[in-house]
């Protein structure tokens, strides 16, 4: 089969590895980590204008290195060729191999942060989408000054605050190692952030099962096929997300 793959480039690394091993010739667009940034809609308007710009004469299916992403994908609709995508609320299911695992390991160490190569080589700071950004809008992108300059010293301060409030709702930092690092620095780099932010710090093995599926054409009960004309939606239930009709 020839493939279509647009995925967002928190998973460069996993997914050029896999991408080198799959027997099916596909072609690649990765998209910024900033869509996850701008809400549910915006993301969802970005993913389908780039969806819709694929030739479909070329191309049995389009592949979508997702998952959920907080109903960013929800509304996305398939037109002429199916749409593939993972079963999961967000990317940490992809880099863990699983939902089972994600939540049990979620559920054992509430408070957690993850981190992998894709989240620190392409964080926040290099605000991939300028003033779309949530963290823009928000502030949590700005830096105090910049703060000042736009509310006020005191107001400022008050929101300055808050923003550290919200950080500290997380108490531990977990690097997952996919096999993919060409050495340590991405580990020594949580490992070091933890310490500053006087977290807690731990290594875990991710698992590129899914991963190796979505690029292979496995798709078992793990992926969610669309069929043209149908769009994605949320389910609510331990599937994550079904198909329906789009108006």
């Amino acid at each position: 089969m020839r493939l279509k793959l647009i995925a967002c480039e928190i998973l460069y690394r996993e997914l050029c590895a896999s991408l080198a091993r799959s027997p099916h010739q596909i072609d690649v667009e990765f998209l910024p980590k900033g869509l996850h940034d701008i809400g549910g809609a915006g993301m969802r308007d970005r993913l389908q204008a780039v969806v819709d710009r694929v030739d479909e004469s070329l191309y049995s299916a389009v592949l979508l290195g997702y998952a959920l992403c907080g109903m960013g994908l929800a509304g996305l609709t398939a037109r002429g060729i199916p749409l593939v995508l993972p079963r999961g609320h967000d990317c940490i299911t992809l880099f863990l191999g699983s939902r089972e695992r994600y939540m049990e390991y979620f559920t054992g160490n509430p408070g957690v942060y993850f981190k992998t190569t894709g989240w620190i080589e392409r964080g926040k700071d290099l605000d991939q989408l300028g003033p779309d950004s949530f963290y823009r809008k928000t502030g949590l992108g700005l830096t105090y000054e910049e703060m000042v300059e736009k509310y006020g010293e005191e107001n400022a301060q008050y929101l300055w605050d808050q923003i550290g409030g919200y950080t500290r709702n997380y108490g531990k930092l977990t690097f997952i190692e996919m096999g993919v690092e060409p050495d340590d620095r991405f580990e020594r780099h949580t490992e070091r952030e933890a310490v500053e932010r006087g977290m807690g710090y731990q290594k875990i093995t991710g698992d590129m099962r899914l991963i190796h599926r979505l690029v292979n054409g496995e798709w078992n009960d793990e992926f969610l096929v669309v069929p043209p004309g149908c769009r994605v939606a949320a389910s609510h239930d331990d599937g994550v997300i079904r198909s329906e009709k789009s108006s």
